[in-house]
């Protein structure tokens, strides 16, 4: 009895082969189309294999404090959590209210005004500001302070309070009252966020760097600066743009179509055009933002791009390949 085969009907039998080689199809169709897009993903993200030479480093800054004032450096470590030497790194302190929510620069320009320093080691910060006293952030024991609760973009973001005298210090500067602001410290060597929904498709987890907004590293041009400056009345620096690289050579706004970048040894994907916020209307020299609502006014005119509320300028880059860069080193574009 075992061995007989139940009967069924041919026109059955036809009907489950149907059904069975459709959904053979459908599965070989699938799995496929998901090779197709793996494999795409996978070349897109290789560096290319050849270069040119476009131009070289003119500046290189580190912002130690979202908001807050730049460091001007001749040479950097350039890694996974963004620009360092030391601890002296890109993005690694923020000022928050007192329930952990970070502000900036848009709705407080005084933090324009906040000067970070650090020593010779690389491993203590000296605030200065005016009007206020110097006061000294002893990095190294924050790492053991225990955490708190903080927030970037409203995502939660691993952080210490950096002490009761801080945050009066920069309450005082910035509000003119005893409290309400503190500073916070990020202590991890690897970035934690990630991606938020609204960011470009082609940032990764890995590229959103410490407390930076978007990625961990930005870039621009001298002579995107020089064509903004030619439409302007009262000319901006490139400093009022917060980047990391300012590169001389190129035309302007060339970089908008870089894909590949190589600064030395190190090697970065143009994940996004850097689309601009009323910070860039604050002169970092002075805190005061401008009447005319320039340069973001003009700006608005010819640097609008499809899917953006905002003009942009300059590049937010994801790095692929770390190391360390000095001003004068060669920047090449892949191809």
């Amino acid at each position: 009895m075992g061995g007989i085969l139940p009967h069924v009907p041919l026109d059955e039998i036809g009907t489950r082969s149907s059904v069975f080689l459709a959904t053979g199809v459908g599965l070989a169709s699938a799995t496929g189309y998901g090779l197709y897009k793996y494999l795409a993903n996978y070349w897109d993200n290789q560096p290319p294999q050849k270069w040119r030479q476009v131009g070289e480093l003119a500046d290189l800054y580190i912002y130690p404090i979202k908001s807050c004032g730049a460091i001007r450096v001749t040479h950097m470590d350039c890694t996974i959590i963004g620009p360092k030497l030391g601890l002296l790194r890109d993005r690694i302190f923020m000022v928050t209210r007192t329930d952990g929510t970070y502000i900036c620069a848009r709705t407080f320009p005084k933090l324009l005004l906040i000067q970070p320093s650090f020593n010779e080691q690389f491993e203590q910060m000296t605030l200065s500001a005016p009007g206020m006293p110097d006061i000294t952030v002893p990095v190294n024991d924050l790492f053991s302070v225990d955490p708190v609760k903080a927030w970037v973009w409203g995502q939660p973001v691993t952080a210490t309070d950096c002490s009761e005298e801080l945050a009066r210090w920069i309450s005082r500067f910035v509000l003119n009252e005893e409290s309400g602001l503190r500073l916070v410290f990020y202590p991890l060597d690897i970035p934690t966020r990630p991606v938020r929904e609204r960011q470009h498709v082609k940032l990764t987890a890995r590229d959103t760097g410490a407390l930076h907004n978007s990625t961990s590293f930005m870039l621009l041009t001298e002579a995107s600066v020089g064509d903004l400056n030619r439409r302007l009345q009262k000319p901006v620096t490139a400093q009022q743009f917060r980047p990391n690289f300012v590169v001389k050579g190129p035309g302007a706004f060339e970089e908008d179509d870089w894909k590949w970048i190589k600064i030395g040894e190190t090697v970065y994907r143009n994940v996004k055009p850097c689309n601009r916020c009323s910070v860039i209307t604050v002169d970092p020299e002075t805190g005061v933002r401008s009447n005319e609502n320039e340069p973001m006014k003009t700006l608005k005119t010819y640097r609008m791009k499809p899917g953006l509320e905002t003009p942009v300028m300059g590049m937010q880059m994801g790095i692929r390949i770390e190391g360390t860069v000095q001003v004068g080193d060669a920047v090449y574009v892949g191809y």
